[in-house]
């Protein structure tokens, strides 16, 4: 029998998952649209982290003709402690029909603007970079006036050291997305309970690497918050992204899937993400997104 601690302490918990600040609540969107978008999804036994990630703006980001896939399976080989995404166990071979499917997809619906994201393949020999561009390859085929952005992990791991990382990073760049994007998610101090087996100077390395490889391609980054940085911390961390060249920023609000994931140290007002972004855009980056539910892709294709 659990004691009454226990159970106590367990209440809390499941209320602070439900008890969210007003700012965080919203509507996910017109039932039709998300619908329209599932349906596709499932026929093709395709994935999306806005499905994966139950992310809040899925709803308007499928009206405004934007979605972000889910590359390689929906289970990740990291263990991050903020993430939804599925872990724990193997992942599936690849789909060697899944670049086909995620271009038909996009096809149907109609998408002007695409990101393309992964779970970690650590046990892939390039940890999934030739995919992406696979991917991208057959999107170009259907419909070529969609753009491509991509959002990446690391590509550490395997064989060649950092010197595999690279080439893994090049091959994507050689395929000239829209967009490179590589989220350092947290600040430095607190990249080791966040994002485990993710390095913050790896990170910056991978956004460093795309603009020596092509300046004309823009870099991306983005960082959930309340994980309990500090305001310091956050505005020392886009200085290190605007050291590396990195052109456009988000900023969110983390919200704990369950009770398994990190608790939510702080909820960050909507003035403080305004005052925020005011700063990243005095620091240099060309398009700021930040906002309690602004997540990595959101309104991607706007490059304002």
């Amino acid at each position: 029998m659990q004691s009454s601690e226990t159970s106590s302490s367990e209440l809390t918990n499941r209320r602070a998952l439900v008890e969210l600040p007003d700012w965080l609540r919203r509507s996910i969107g017109k039932a039709s649209e998300i619908s329209t978008v599932q349906q596709i999804i499932k026929q093709r036994q395709i994935h999306t982290i806005c499905e994966e990630g139950r992310c809040p703006n899925r709803g308007e980001c499928y009206a405004q003709g934007t979605a972000t896939f889910l590359l390689m399976g929906p289970t990740c080989t990291r263990a991050c402690a903020f993430c939804q995404v599925d872990k724990g166990h193997a992942p599936m071979p690849l789909d060697p029909d899944e670049p086909r499917k995620v271009a038909e997809a996009v096809d149907l619906l109609g998408l002007r603007y695409v990101v393309l994201t992964s779970v970690a393949r650590d046990d892939l020999p390039d940890q999934g970079a030739g995919w992406f561009v696979k991917t991208m390859t057959a999107i170009r085929q259907l419909n070529p006036d969609t753009q491509i952005e991509v959002l990446t992990p690391d590509f550490w791991g395997g064989p060649g050291g950092d010197a595999g990382q690279y080439e893994r990073v090049a091959t994507i760049v050689q395929a000239q997305p829209a967009c490179y994007n590589h989220n350092v998610e947290t600040v430095r101090r607190l990249q080791g309970p966040v994002r485990r087996g993710a390095k913050y100077d790896r990170s910056l390395r991978v956004l460093q690497w795309v603009k020596q490889l092509d300046a004309t391609i823009p870099t991306k980054s983005g960082l959930m918050l309340g994980h309990g940085e500090t305001e310091a911390e956050i505005i020392e961390t886009m200085q290190n992204l605007r050291a590396v060249g990195c052109d456009r920023l988000t900023l969110g609000q983390y919200m704990r899937p369950s009770l398994a994931h990190l608790p939510v140290q702080k909820y960050w007002t909507p003035d403080e993400f305004e005052r925020l972004g005011e700063i990243a855009r005095e620091l240099g980056f060309a398009h700021v997104r930040s906002g309690p539910l602004v997540r990595s892709s959101y309104h991607a294709g706007e490059a304002d």
